[in-house]
């Protein structure tokens, strides 16, 4: 169901049922305060995917037309999820070799990809409820469990990895069914630049034309 809000590469994507993953990983909870890394306890990061949870009910089944649940989204992904960090993960070594410029443009693009996947299926997320599972230490962050249930579709295991590298609690990779959206975003990265002479400008173009396209 969401995961695929984290894949923004030019290659063909997401299946719908990764598409809402991606979206649910994007909310964000409200009023936590920030925790250095090595502060994050299981009991705060289950109140962190809670209150996600319940925002993204709000978001999904609340009034409003789609361009304001879209506005919305865009402002919970921004405080929720560490974007920036996702992104040069994604990149893996090839973050070393970009210039400057192309860090910079890369991010944005990035960014705008991955809102892009994450509002172009809202109206398809109706009826989304979350069933909480446990929440354990993985990767020096912490890995929340939960089940993901939509009307017409089979239950999806979800886990949550949180991290608080940043300064605050964030989203910082969505784990279905056992794959790793980052590990899968930076697998096809790796795969693009591999047939484009490992030319990270090659694929902010590629990034360039996905933020072309209507959302």
């Amino acid at each position: 169901m969401i995961p695929h809000a984290l894949r923004t590469g030019p290659e063909p994507m997401l299946t719908r049922r990764l598409m809402l993953l991606s979206a649910t990983a994007m909310l964000a909870v409200m009023g936590l305060p920030p925790l250095p890394a090595w502060a994050q306890t299981p009991e705060q990061a289950t109140a962190f995917i809670e209150q996600t949870a319940k925002e993204l009910v709000d978001v999904v089944n609340g009034p409003g037309t789609l361009a304001e649940k879209r506005a919305k989204l865009q402002v919970i992904v921004d405080r929720a999820v560490d974007v920036n960090e996702v992104a040069r993960f994604c990149l893996g070594r090839f973050w070393r070799t970009a210039s400057p410029q192309q860090q910079k443009e890369y991010l944005d693009l990035f960014h705008r990809v991955l809102m892009i996947n994450i509002t172009g299926k809202v109206g398809e997320y109706q009826g989304v409820s979350f069933v909480m599972g446990r929440t354990s230490p993985r990767e020096g962050a912490m890995a929340v469990s939960t089940t993901v249930n939509r009307p017409g579709n089979a239950p999806s295991k979800v886990d949550w990895l949180i991290s608080t590298q940043s300064g605050s609690l964030r989203i910082v990779d969505v784990i279905a069914e056992g794959t790793s959206l980052r590990l899968t975003q930076r697998s096809d990265y790796t795969s693009y630049l591999g047939r484009n002479n490992n030319s990270v400008q090659a694929l902010i173009d590629a990034l360039k034309q996905q933020a072309s396209q209507p959302g």
